[in-house]
């Protein structure tokens, strides 16, 4: 009796799932491939740094990693 009740379970999720796939087609359609999509705010979600903030976290982690292995010497 169970296994006839998930038969029936999974045969509905498999309809709805293909419902689902047809509206997220649909809705890529719309969008294209769906990875820019807008969101609420109208920011696209790309964050663009500038040449001198890209530099300045190099730095910042070069700092890092020479600290760290003078630490590791030390230890060592």
């Amino acid at each position: 009796m169970a296994s006839i009740e998930l038969g029936e379970a999974l045969k509905s999720l498999k309809a709805e799932r293909v419902k689902l796939n047809a509206a997220i087609a649909a809705l890529e359609g719309l969008y294209g491939t769906g990875k820019s999509l807008p969101v609420a705010n109208g920011n696209s979600g790309k964050r663009i740094m500038s040449a001198a903030a890209r530099r300045k976290i190099a730095k910042a982690q070069k700092l890092r990693w020479a600290k760290f292995r003078a630490q590791k010497k030390v230890k060592t």
